[in-house]
């Protein structure tokens, strides 16, 4: 099974079951609904949502069938993940990049390794082969994503790149 982690417990809410979810994934939409199933800790137990909501920076979930705060108390800490299977299949990610060759003025600079975020938004760390590039993941600096051939293409702003 192919599992995406779409985020952690941090904490619980209330007394009724609800927990405080951090999540930068960005395809809530998708997932975050009623009936959604989503798995979770090491052990991907399975829950299925009842609830979704937005408090503060939070993500706020209630699960079918818990009602009490001593029931979901020992989810804290624990990641959450979902299933690539349960996503349409026309859906893209960003985790889907990772391995995609990444080229800047027609020369390859390394492969995609992973992704972080700085509270503003999503940095891709793409490994060349003496050195590291760490490309913000917006629009403006990505000209081209060729899904087929696993490439990305960047526009670079001065400065960004490190072509040593």
């Amino acid at each position: 099974m192919n599992y995406i982690c779409v985020g952690e417990i941090v904490n619980t809410h209330g007394i009724k079951g609800e927990v405080r979810l951090v999540s930068n994934f960005e395809r809530k939409d998708l997932v975050f609904k009623k009936d959604f199933n989503i798995y979770i800790g090491n052990n991907r137990e399975k829950l299925k949502i009842n609830t979704y909501r937005i408090h503060k920076n939070f993500d706020m979930l209630t699960f079918d069938g818990i009602n009490d705060i001593n029931d979901v108390i020992m989810y804290k800490g624990e990641k959450v993940y979902i299933l690539r299977e349960d996503l349409q299949e026309d859906i893209h990610i960003k985790d889907d990049l990772i391995g995609f060759n990444v080229f800047y003025n027609e020369k390859n600079i390394g492969k995609v390794f992973s992704f972080f975020n700085n509270n503003v938004y999503d940095i891709m760390v793409i490994k060349g082969s003496t050195k590291d590039n760490f490309v913000p993941y917006l629009d403006k600096f990505i000209s081209k994503v060729d899904y087929d051939k696993k490439d990305i293409y960047i526009i670079n702003m001065e400065g960004l790149i490190n072509e040593d």
